[in-house]
C-alpha cells in the first residue's frame, strides 16, 4: 500500500508526515509526498526536527506531484487552515482523507515558540500515523467506505 502525503509546497508537513510515517511503518507500506507547488527545497526546522527524532531525511526532497515514481492507493492532504491555506486536489482512482495541520514553518515568534510550533505539529502528525498504522488495513481495504470513514476520523485526532 502507498500513501501519499500531499501539500502545496511539500517542504515541511508532508515531508515530516513521508518520514515518520516510513519510519514507523512495516514492510508492505511505504508512503511518499510531494506538492503541487514545490518549494524546491526542505524546511530546516523540519529536517533538525526528523533528525532529533531520530528519522533519516536521506532521500527526500520537496516534489512535485507530476513526477510520482508510484500510484498511491491513498492521498492524504495535509494541508491547514493558517492563513487561507488551500490544498491541491490529487485526482485519480484513490482513496482520499484530510489530516489538516497548519504550517509551523509560517509561525513568526521566539526561537522557543517556532520550536514548540514544529513539536507539536509532529506530535499531531505522528498520533494520526500511529491511528492509521493500528487499523486492521486488511479488513479495511474491502470496504472502502469503512476504510474512508476511519482514515477521516484520524484526520480528527490531536496529539
Amino acid at each position: 500500500m502507498n500513501v501519499l502525503f500531499l501539500c502545496t509546497g511539500n517542504s515541511c508537513r508532508s515531508v515530516l508526515s513521508e518520514a515518520a510515517f516510513n519510519h514507523l511503518a512495516p514492510d508492505g507500506l511505504k508512503a511518499i509526498s510531494a506538492g503541487s507547488k514545490p518549494a524546491g527545497q526542505l524546511h530546516p526546522r523540519a529536517v533538525a526536527l526528523l533528525h532529533r527524532k531520530g528519522i533519516s531525511t536521506d532521500g527526500y526532497f520537496s516534489k512535485s506531484w507530476d513526477d510520482l515514481p508510484l500510484t498511491p492507493d491513498i492521498v492524504v492532504t495535509v494541508c491547514g487552515s493558517a492563513a487561507g491555506e488551500t490544498c491541491p486536489a490529487y485526482l485519480g482512482p484513490v482513496l482520499r482523507t484530510h489530516w489538516g495541520v497548519d504550517d509551523p514553518g509560517h509561525i513568526v515568534g521566539t526561537e522557543e515558540e517556532i520550536e514548540t510550533a514544529f513539536e507539536e505539529t509532529y506530535a499531531i502528525i505522528r498520533a494520526r500515523i500511529a491511528a492509521f498504522l493500528a487499523l486492521p488495513l486488511d479488513a479495511l481495504q474491502g470496504d472502502k467506505a469503512a476504510f474512508k470513514a476511519e482514515l477521516d476520523r484520524i484526520g480528527t485526532l490531536t496529539a
